[in-house]
């Protein structure tokens, strides 16, 4: 267990100085409870604009007094947590970063397991332990609204992570996320579920997905998305799901709705596939207005 707080940076790649510019991203590596460094890239996104009434003209925002260089950008930062086999560089997660950066900062990091992060994936349980790093780091930067937004597996981790950290967000998208755990009911899962549980699929996972998956099973299982979502209220949450996701038919969605009960909102996207993929600019920038919406 490290003796470092949670979103300790243990290594800086990227700095903004007078040499990189004040509007660079910062990548680094974070640490977490349990010691796992955590690849991690924060974006300060878009310029804050404040229309000025009935010109359709805007004017930048200049506060100075912005800790970490944050002056200029929205109050609002997003942490991205991306889907099984994912990572930070992936270009899906990277263009799911870009269109929310016209809404705010942006703070994407692979889970560990992934990419660049040491450690070994445990598909959704010791994740949240992650996301608490990213999310602590992305408070840092001075910016008044954190939200996370998960998809697929990302998508469980960001309930589990309201749940468990009461406060320490303020508002929750989560998308293409299953509510219940060892679902086995499509073909895509019941081929997720070799890839972890046998040997064979965990090599499969490490050379074909370049995904390091942790050979144990949970020991206690964790606490489910479904019961996660009743518990984060009063925090807002968004639930959207594609109508033809391969992975998790339309209850899982439903129930995660119902649980969250009046602080939950249900998407069902007509068309729409599974996770990052699925996610198109249009309805990214209709949950960067979501948020916008909820955390004003």
């Amino acid at each position: 267990m490290s003796n470092r707080p949670a979103g300790h940076a243990a290594r800086s790649t990227v700095r903004p100085n007078s040499e990189t510019g004040r509007r660079a991203p910062i990548r680094t590596f974070l640490r977490t409870d349990d010691g796992i460094p955590i690849d991690s890239v924060y974006e300060p996104g878009a310029t804050v604009y404040e229309m000025l009434p009935g010109s359709g003209s805007a004017t930048e925002s200049t506060d100075h007094d912005t800790p970490h260089d944050t002056a200029g950008t929205s109050d609002v930062v997003f942490v991205v947590a991306h889907g099984f086999t994912g990572d930070a560089d992936r270009p899906h997660v990277r263009r799911i970063a870009s269109a929310l950066a016209a809404y705010g900062a942006v703070v994407t990091f692979s889970f560990r397991g992934h990419g660049a992060s040491g450690g070994c994936s445990t598909v959704g349980d010791k994740e949240v332990l992650d996301l608490a790093a990213a999310v602590a780091w992305a408070r840092g930067f001075g910016h008044a609204r954190v939200v996370t937004v998960g998809f697929s597996m990302g998508g469980s981790v960001v309930l589990r992570h309201a749940a468990l950290h009461p406060g320490a967000v303020d508002a929750v998208v989560s998308v293409s996320a299953p509510a219940r755990w060892y679902y086995r009911g499509t073909a895509p899962m019941r081929r997720l579920h070799w890839l972890v549980t046998r040997p064979t699929g965990r090599l499969v996972g490490r050379y074909g997905f370049h995904t390091r998956i942790h050979h144990r099973d949970w020991s206690p299982v964790p606490l489910s998305p479904v019961e996660a979502a009743a518990r984060i209220a009063p925090v807002p949450l968004l639930v959207v799901h594609g109508d033809s996701d391969a992975y998790f038919p339309l209850d899982h969605p439903r129930m995660l709705a119902e649980a969250a009960g009046d602080h939950g909102e249900l998407w069902l996207e007509p068309g729409m596939g599974h996770a990052e993929h699925a996610a198109d600019d249009a309805l990214l920038a209709r949950i960067g207005e979501w948020v916008r919406a909820r955390t004003h």
